[in-house]
């Protein structure tokens, strides 16, 4: 039966290839892979073909080939590797894999670092949005990058989120002559040109002021850096976030994020969602990337602009929190009901009757099923002699359910 062999080269050249992987290369009459990996086989009798710039061919070339054939890779081939694409185009029983050891491997074993915690981003022929969620959501990843996505646009787009808190490892030409490892920051890793041949490690570094932060539901106040006390209180942001009824992978969009905090409490409830913070006040939104870092904040993502227009380019909700609506709350609610699912919840928190009538009248026009509960907080005032109570404004909770 014909079998095709995906062998995986190691780091160190021909030696770091196994007995059986060299005599199947030995056997082969053709010889598959990129002009690096061939090079490495000079004596080869039978014919070679370079990979580097075209698979379809090197697709129609196995399918018609019957004599014995190997494919060369890169570490693992199936670890960001041509295997991938060798099964969606081949049967998969024409081939057999010979795993070798990979650079990330390679790379935490330089740096003496366990990678079993690692989370494993590419970002070859990618955008560079989604391996930052990635990495921000984690504490510890390897990069594979390309030329375009390099370790200092990586760099600049995690300044760009207020996430500097990472040591990074730039692991440059590993296995040959001109292998270095530059231990740096954040900060000066955006000012670093690579060599094109390399991985990025990133570990997430915490102080002890960091450390003293594990938020739990109804993080204090005066924890949040604010604009004028603009932020959902303690007590109403536990209800609040009881409302929205979230769920581990879901995606909320918090709009009017003010402080951020609701989206840092629900970072915590969503370890696998996404969630969007929308607010058009720059010194709201300086507050907010400070927040985010102070918190540790995984899986949100600052959004500038005026609502409803910049939420067209976001991922449909499963949540919506209205915090506030610079004065748009009923065309923001028209976008909402477009992009809502059937079962979606929105929660919005009004102090006036006139923004809890706006809203009422309009879910019940457009089919929700709502429910408002008022909250009433009254807390002991501090550095008083007697235990009294200040009053806060009562806030209406309104819940709409999409039928």
């Amino acid at each position: 039966m014909k079998t095709i062999h995906v062998i995986g080269a190691g780091i160190d050249g021909q030696e770091a290839f196994g007995i059986q992987a060299l005599e199947l290369i030995n056997a082969a009459d053709l010889l598959c892979g990129g002009e690096r990996l061939l090079a490495l086989f000079p004596d080869f009798v039978g014919e070679t073909m370079s990979i580097d710039k075209n698979l379809a061919e090197l697709v129609e070339t196995l399918q018609r080939h019957q004599g014995r054939t190997v494919v060369l890779a890169s570490g693992d081939p199936l670890f960001f590797g041509i295997g991938r694409y060798l099964l969606r185009n081949l049967p998969d029983t024409l081939l057999e894999f010979l795993p070798n050891v990979t650079s990330v491997q390679y790379a935490f074993a330089k740096i003496r670092e366990p990678w079993d915690d690692a989370v494993f981003i590419s970002v070859h022929g990618r955008g560079l949005q989604k391996a930052v969620d990635r990495i921000i959501a984690n504490d510890k990843a390897a990069i594979l990058t390309d030329e375009v996505n390099t370790p200092a646009a990586i760099a600049k787009a995690l300044l760009d989120r207020g996430c500097s808190g990472y040591r990074a490892y730039l692991c440059e030409n590993l296995g040959t002559e001109e292998e270095r490892i530059r231990i740096t920051n954040i900060s000066d890793l955006a000012e670093i040109e690579a060599a094109p041949l390399n991985v990025l490690l990133l570990i997430r570094e915490f102080d002890d002021e960091e450390q003293a932060y594990v938020p739990t539901l109804g993080i204090p106040d005066d924890e949040f850096l604010t604009v004028k006390k603009l932020i959902t209180k303690e007590e109403i942001r536990v209800v609040t976030l009881a409302k929205l009824k979230l769920r581990h992978d879901m995606c909320l969009w918090d709009i009017g994020a003010g402080s951020g905090s609701i989206s840092i409490e629900a970072d915590h409830l969503l370890p696998n969602g996404r969630i969007f913070a929308v607010e058009r006040n720059a010194e709201c939104r300086r507050f907010i990337k400070q927040n985010l870092q102070k918190f540790n904040a995984r899986n949100v993502q600052l959004v500038e602009g005026d609502a409803p227009q910049c939420l067209e380019e976001l991922p449909d909700p499963d949540r919506v929190f209205i915090g506030g609506s610079g004065g748009h709350l009923w065309e923001i609610l028209e976008l909402v009901d477009q992009r809502l699912a059937a079962g979606g919840r929105i929660v919005l928190n009004a102090i006036t009757l006139d923004t809890l009538t706006a809203a009422s009248e309009f879910f019940a026009n457009a089919g929700f099923e709502v429910e408002v509960v008022t909250v009433n907080i009254a807390r002991t005032r501090p550095l008083t002699n007697y235990k009294m109570f200040e009053a806060y404004n009562p806030v209406y909770i309104l819940t709409a359910v999409k039928d």
